[in-house]
C-alpha cells in the first residue's frame, strides 16, 4: 500500500457504538494526526482505498459473543496495518484471533490501578503502575498463544495485549479519557512508534489547503454564506472571505430568536471589520407568526426550518451569479446526522443542516469545516483574525431561543428569556467562568410557581440555568459553579426580569441528559 502524504496521514476509528468513540478521534488529532470515525463494518477494500496509517477499534456496549454483536471485517488483521483495540475493540480482536471472551467475575467501572509487564512499544516511557479508566462487564479470559498479556489490574488479569507477529494491540481500559492520566502517552506511542505517523497535521496546513480547494471549486462564481452569529458560520465566512473575497455574499436572517446583541455583533464584525457584502434580513414577524401557538419542540424545529428556507431563498435570489451555498457543518454534525457514507449509520440529531438547504434552491454545497471538531474551528477562527469574543462564544442551537423557551413561543416570553440569559452570561464573564464552561444559557420553563415579593404573593415563571463543561460536546458534565456566582445571577434575574420569581440550576450530565432541554 502507498503511504499518504505525512501532513494527511490517516487513522481510522471503527465505531462499535462507543460512548467515547468520537473522543478517540479527537485525542488522535491532539497529536497532529488526522483521524476519521467510520462504520465498524467498513470493508477491507474501502480501507485499502483510504490508505490509513493505523486503525483503532472503539469500545461499545455489546458482548462480542452475543448473537448480532457488531463485527469488523476479519481480513483487516491481515493487511499489515497497525490495529489498536480499545475495550470492546480489544475483546473483538482477541475473539477473532482465537481468544475467549466471557463475563467478568467482577465488573470494572471507574478508576483502577494497572500494572504494566512491558514498558516498551505501546507503553514506552510509561510508569510501571498507573491509574486507568475501566468501563466493562466482559473481559478476555484467555488469549491465543500468538498474544502476549502486557498489563493487569486486580480484577482484570488481561488489561492489555499485543500480538507476537502482527501489529495488533489491545487495551481493556480507555486511554482517550482524562481519567487515564497516561492515556495520551499510550496513544502517542501507538501513533508514532507503531504507526509511524509524523504528526504534521497543522492548522496552517488546513487553511492553506482549504483556501486552495475553495478557489478551485468556486472559480469565478459567487458563493452565499448563511451567517447565524455563531462560531461555526463566522469562521466559515472568514475562511471564504480569505479564499474568494468579494465573491462572498453573507446572508444574516434575524428571526427574532437570537441572543441579546447578536444581530449588532454580526453587523459590526462582518460589515465593518471584514468589509463583507452582508445582507441582513429582518424576518422576526414572519417567524413569530408561524410559531404562534406551537409548543411541540420538533414542530418548532420544522416550522423554523421551513420559514428559514423561504426567507433565505427570497434573499438569495437577489444575488447574481451565485452558484454555491456554504455551510458551517462540523465533523460531529456529519457523524451524528449519518452524513458520511463511511460513518456510523445511526442518526442522532435531526436539527443539523447537514446536506444543505433543499435542492430546489439550486446551489452546490460548500462545507469546508466538515472535517473539523469545534475546538479546531475556534483555533482556525483566531488564525483568520476573528475577534476572541466571537470565536469563544458558546454554541447556539439552530432553532435559537425557540428550543430554550419551553412551551409557547411569544415575543414577551422571548424577551424574558433573553434578559435572563444575558444576566447569567454577564455574571459568568465577570467571575471568569465563561471560558471555563463549554456552554451556558438560561431556559424559560412552562412552569409557574408561588413566590413572595414585598408584601404580595406572586405566581410567576421559573428560569433554569444550565452550564456544562465539555471538550467535544459528545459528552458533558454539569459545571460546578461557585455558590456566590449562582446567587448573584439568581438575585439579578428575579429582581430585574419582570415575570420571574424562581431560578433553578440544572445538575444533569450528558449522557443521560442532553445539553439543550429541547
Amino acid at each position: 500500500m502507498t503511504t499518504p502524504d505525512a501532513r494527511r496521514q490517516l487513522i481510522l476509528v471503527l465505531d462499535f457504538g462507543a460512548q467515547y468513540g468520537h473522543l478517540i478521534a479527537r485525542r488522535v488529532r491532539d497529536h497532529h494526526v488526522y483521524c476519521q470515525v467510520v462504520r465498524h463494518d467498513i470493508t477491507v477494500e474501502r480501507i485499502q482505498e483510504l490508505h490509513p496509517a493505523g486503525i483503532i477499534l472503539s469500545g461499545g456496549p455489546a458482548s462480542v459473543y452475543a448473537e448480532g454483536a457488531p463485527r469488523c471485517d476479519p481480513r483487516l488483521f491481515d493487511l499489515g496495518i497497525p490495529v489498536l483495540g480499545i475495550c470492546y475493540g480489544m475483546q473483538l480482536a482477541c475473539h477473532i484471533l482465537g481468544g475467549e471472551v466471557k463475563p467478568a467475575g467482577t465488573r470494572e467501572y471507574g478508576p483502577a490501578l494497572c500494572r504494566f509487564h512491558e514498558t516498551e512499544g505501546l507503553f514506552q516511557d510509561a510508569k510501571a503502575e498507573s491509574m486507568v479508566w475501566m468501563s466493562h462487564g466482559d473481559h478476555v479470559q484467555t488469549i491465543h498463544s500468538d498474544f502476549l498479556a502486557l498489563a493487569a489490574t486486580d480484577a482484570c488479569p488481561v488489561a492489555a495485549v499485543r500480538h507476537r507477529t502482527r501489529p495488533v494491540y489491545g487495551l481493556q481500559f480507555h486511554p482517550e479519557v482524562s481519567h487515564t492520566p497516561e492515556g495520551g502517552l499510550f496513544l502517542r506511542n501507538f501513533l508514532t512508534r507503531i504507526c509511524g505517523c509524523a504528526g504534521e497535521w497543522r492548522l496552517s496546513t488546513i487553511i492553506e489547503d482549504t483556501v486552495a480547494a475553495l478557489r478551485k471549486q468556486i472559480g469565478s462564481h459567487r458563493v452565499i454564506c448563511g451567517l447565524s452569529g455563531g462560531v461555526d458560520s463566522s469562521v466559515l465566512a472568514a475562511l471564504l472571505l480569505k479564499a474568494v473575497g468579494p465573491q462572498v455574499a453573507c446572508i444574516f436572517v434575524d428571526n427574532g430568536l437570537l441572543r441579546a446583541g447578536e444581530a449588532e455583533s454580526v453587523r459590526q464584525t462582518f460589515r465593518d471589520h471584514f468589509g463583507a457584502d452582508l445582507h441582513c434580513v429582518d424576518a422576526q414577524e414572519r417567524f413569530l407568526g408561524a410559531l404562534a401557538g406551537v409548543s411541540d419542540p420538533q414542530e418548532k424545529r420544522k416550522i423554523i426550518g421551513r420559514v428559514f428556507v423561504e426567507v433565505f431563498r427570497d434573499e438569495a435570489r437577489q444575488i447574481e451569479n451565485a452558484k454555491f451555498l456554504a455551510q458551517g457543518t462540523l465533523y460531529p454534525d456529519v457523524i451524528e446526522s449519518g452524513g458520511t457514507p463511511d460513518g456510523p449509520a445511526a442518526t442522532i440529531k435531526l436539527h443539523h443542516n447537514v446536506g444543505g438547504l433543499p435542492k430546489e434552491l439550486g446551489f452546490e454545497l460548500v462545507e469546508p469545516l466538515r472535517d473539523l471538531f469545534k475546538d479546531e474551528v475556534r483555533k482556525l477562527g483566531l488564525e483568520l483574525g476573528l475577534p476572541e469574543d466571537m470565536v469563544w462564544r458558546h454554541p447556539f442551537p439552530g432553532p435559537g431561543l425557540a428550543v430554550r423557551c419551553l412551551g409557547a413561543v411569544t415575543r414577551q416570553r422571548l424577551d424574558v428569556l433573553r434578559q435572563a440569559d444575558a444576566i447569567f452570561l454577564d455574571e459568568l464573564r465577570k467571575a471568569g467562568w465563561y471560558r471555563k464552561t463549554g456552554q451556558a444559557f438560561a431556559v424559560l420553563l412552562p412552569v409557574q410557581s408561588v413566590g413572595v415579593m414585598g408584601d404580595g404573593r406572586t405566581y410567576e415563571d421559573a428560569v433554569a440555568l444550565r452550564a456544562v463543561s465539555t471538550e467535544d460536546y459528545m459528552t458533558a458534565d454539569w459545571s460546578r459553579l461557585p455558590d456566590d456566582l449562582l446567587a448573584r445571577a439568581s438575585t439579578r434575574i428575579i429582581n430585574g426580569v419582570a415575570g420571574v420569581n424562581r431560578v433553578v440550576y440544572d445538575v444533569s450530565s450528558k449522557p443521560p441528559a442532553t445539553i439543550e432541554w429541547e
